[in-house]
């Protein structure tokens, strides 16, 4: 039986061996990036003053060193590992994954157990004929001489790389997400603390008016337009308190649970620094995007699928087979020397489909210009980005250092018209046109800092910082 099985095995062994000799799909080849050699240069302001500047790529800054404040990275922490959106993702690549392996086993014949019986007679009076069997058995194995099976295989396989590649995507938004959040936190936390001192300020003074208005010095005018300050003022601080709130709900969906009360003490937006960093160039983003490479992983897809098409216009070979333990009793099935086996391959040629095989041959390659056009939208998407975030770079920070001058000389020029009104010597009117501007160049200072802090952070992102790969874990000894 041994002899026998080994003689059935060898066309078996041999067609596996030439199945995917041939390949129809077309040679991959990167498409050429439609972007500049470089990026755009502008003219570098100074620094802000303790900002860092960075000496490496930032696809290799781990966020960890990226972002030094404590409490912005426990938040990270948290959010990495409770967001859905980065559970959707990472169920996906196992979804990918899995459908990869489904699509890997079918270039190789599955062997089953088999029993089977099968009884008939060719007439009323005619004995009937009966046929037992028990072995193994391989059901329609496709021999994949054009390469059908295997480039359906390696679509399946790009576009589990695809799925990785967009996990990473998810993963790199979310860390800047967080961050940003967290940066708009501290930024209405400072514009509330801002409010809350003018609405102070205000009030102070709005009880000298009144103290004027009763000793017959300030008019009834000066004190309407006094009133209307600290109420001004009050709106503000509403809005404040409620913004505030809304970044704290933003931030808890960010972090996927209740933030915790135990977080470490973080920093204020006025003391939080990130550094500076390389641009690199733009081919440089072909490595570091994964964003990127997740869209080349779906051209390589839709390359390998016109393979698969293109062989639908060929034979396709399949092989059904079956060898064991053969009786005509069901009592002698395992008799030793009882010995039976089947072999039915069979050849298939398409002549008439009514234009189905070139339909999906014409829609696979249109496919293919489809994921072309969305690799090359994806590189200058990044080339867009990256371009902004450098030209803001390259001036928040001067904009910045001229909104806290503009703020001082508001500062000085509200003390000023505050001791010539209280001396008599100016009108009430300065000192309310003192006041709001004050606090409209506190605001915008505030406003500039932010803005700096954030075009830091989309940096980092779209120059493809912020994935790091899980540390494998230690062995238990």
């Amino acid at each position: 039986m041994i002899k026998q099985l080994t003689r059935i095995a060898t066309p078996l062994a041999l067609s596996m061996a030439l199945a995917g000799c041939m390949s129809l799909a077309p040679k991959y080849e990167r498409p050429q990036a439609p972007v500049a050699g470089s990026f755009p240069e502008l003219p570098r302001a100074a620094s802000a003053p303790g900002a860092p500047a960075a000496n490496e790529a930032p696809a290799n800054i781990e966020w960890q060193r990226f972002f030094a404040d404590a409490r912005l990275r426990q938040l990270i922490e948290l959010s990495l590992a409770n967001n859905r959106d980065l559970r959707i993702a990472i169920a996906s690549i196992e979804q990918a994954r899995a459908q990869y392996r489904v699509a890997r086993a079918d270039r190789l014949p599955t062997v089953s157990a088999a029993v089977t019986g099968n009884r008939q007679t060719t007439g009323e009076d005619e004995p009937i004929n009966s046929v037992y069997q028990a072995g193994l058995a391989v059901s329609a194995f496709e021999l994949d001489l054009f390469g059908r099976v295997r480039n359906l295989s390696q679509a399946a396989l790009a576009q589990y790389l695809a799925t990785e590649e967009a996990r990473k995507t998810t993963q790199i938004s979310l860390i800047a997400s967080v961050a940003n959040a967290y940066l708009q936190l501290l930024a209405d936390e400072e514009l509330l603390k801002i409010t809350q001192d003018t609405l102070k300020t205000r009030e102070e003074s709005d009880k000298l008016v009144k103290l004027r208005f009763d000793n017959g010095v300030a008019s009834r005018l000066e004190v309407q337009q006094s009133v209307s300050l600290v109420e001004t003022a009050r709106t503000t601080l509403a809005q404040q308190q409620r913004l505030r709130a809304q970044d704290i709900n933003l931030l808890t969906l960010l972090v996927g649970q209740p933030i915790p009360a135990t977080l470490a003490p973080g920093a204020t937006l006025a003391t939080t620094e990130l550094p500076e960093l390389p641009a690199g160039l733009p081919s440089d983003l072909l490595a570091t995007r994964p964003d990127i490479r997740s869209a080349e992983q779906q051209l390589i897809a839709a390359n390998a699928n016109i393979g698969a098409a293109r062989a639908n216009f060929f034979p396709r070979i399949t092989l059904t087979g079956s060898a064991g333990s053969a009786s005509t009793e069901l009592s002698g099935l395992f008799d030793s020397g009882s010995f039976g086996w089947t072999f039915a391959p069979q050849a298939i040629l398409p002549i008439f489909d009514y234009g189905r095989n070139t339909a999906i041959l014409g829609s696979a390659r249109a496919q293919r210009d489809i994921s072309v056009a969305q690799y090359e939208r994806a590189i200058q998407t990044a080339f867009r980005e990256v371009a902004d975030a450098l030209a803001g770079q390259a001036t928040f920070s001067e904009q910045l250092r001229a909104q806290r001058a503009v703020a001082e000389a508001e500062a000085d020029r509200f003390n000023l018209s505050d001791l010539r009104y209280r001396s008599g010597a100016a009108s009430y009117l300065d000192l309310l046109d003192a006041q709001r501007s004050l606090f409209q160049a506190q605001q915008a200072a505030v406003q500039a800092n932010l803005l700096r802090l954030q075009n830091q952070v989309t940096l980092y992102r779209v120059l493809g910082g912020g994935w790091t790969e899980p540390t494998p874990p230690v062995a238990a000894r």
